[in-house]
């Protein structure tokens, strides 16, 4: 029983006369998902809840393998390989979406990566890095998906932002400013595309441990230093009034909101799973 089925199967025991409403307002049923950084973390997880909630879901990733691992895991999902600071790829990533089912409605911008270093220590191969990946991939996704929306009237882009773009961290410099200003760029494609029937949001993440937040306590051949993993962990969920650290699920159940109609009335807006570490 997929997702929407076990929510209307309960939904119509305890109130039948919206069971179909309340299932239906969370439903991707026919509709189709372009899903970037779907190898794994956020972007997996949000893939698979996308494929739960109904979606035919669009893959892509630097990383075959973790890209074909996910694919494997989701029946008719179409993995892109695709190198999203490259504009030509994202373009054609879309042309992949098309050719798959004839639509693209919901185009999630989760591919993401982290350095870290002072300001004063960073080198110019770090900043375009970040740079490239966090915010012109990014941007590329949602000229791509903005452009295919337009045109069909309707759709809704979701943009991976963090807590790291609205609270300052030390030698996070341009991961944060990365990350805020695909806050800004959503604020700023919600006032262009509104007037077109697009939806445009953002999802500010806190902790979620993930392959790229457990860098810090996994070594070069993937062996995980214990102690240092329930020492971080510890410390992160200190600071939330929640006492705990976020999962992949909590993030994409966030995801799935902003994709789904339940949303209908959200645009460029910034929520913010992250346990309360951050309030606005």
């Amino acid at each position: 029983m997929d997702l929407i089925s076990g929510l209307r199967s309960r939904a119509a025991e305890a109130h039948p006369a919206v069971a179909d409403q309340v299932a239906g307002a969370l439903s991707l049923e026919g509709r189709t998902a372009v899903v970037t950084g779907a190898a794994s973390g956020i972007g997996r997880q949000t893939a698979l809840t996308y494929a739960a909630a109904g979606a035919k879901v669009v893959l892509a990733d630097l990383d075959g393998e973790g890209l074909h691992g996910t694919a494997s895991a989701i029946d008719g999902s179409v993995p892109v390989p695709t190198d999203v600071t490259v504009k030509k790829q994202v373009d054609d990533l879309a042309r992949a979406a098309i050719r798959a089912s004839g639509r693209i409605d919901v185009w999630a911008n989760v591919a993401g990566i982290i350095s870290n270093s002072a300001v004063v220590d960073t080198t110019e191969a770090q900043l375009d890095a970040v740079l490239a990946v966090n915010l012109k991939g990014v941007f590329w996704g949602c000229s791509a998906a903005g452009r295919v929306m337009s045109a069909a009237g309707r759709g809704v882009i979701v943009n991976v932002a963090s807590a790291g773009g609205e609270v300052p961290a030390p030698t996070l410099a341009v991961y944060g400013m990365t990350k805020a200003a695909v806050i800004q760029l959503t604020r700023s494609l919600a006032a262009e595309l509104g007037p077109r029937g697009v939806r445009v949001n953002s999802v500010a993440p806190g902790y979620v441990e993930t392959g790229m937040t457990s860098r810090v306590w996994t070594a070069p051949d993937g062996q995980v230093d214990a102690g240092a993993r329930e020492q971080a962990l510890a410390a992160r969920a200190a600071g939330s009034p929640l006492g705990r650290t976020g999962t992949t699920e909590d993030i994409a159940w966030t995801m799935l909101f902003l994709a789904s109609d339940v949303s209908g009335f959200y645009t460029g807006q910034v929520l913010r799973p992250n346990g309360g570490v951050y309030m606005a």
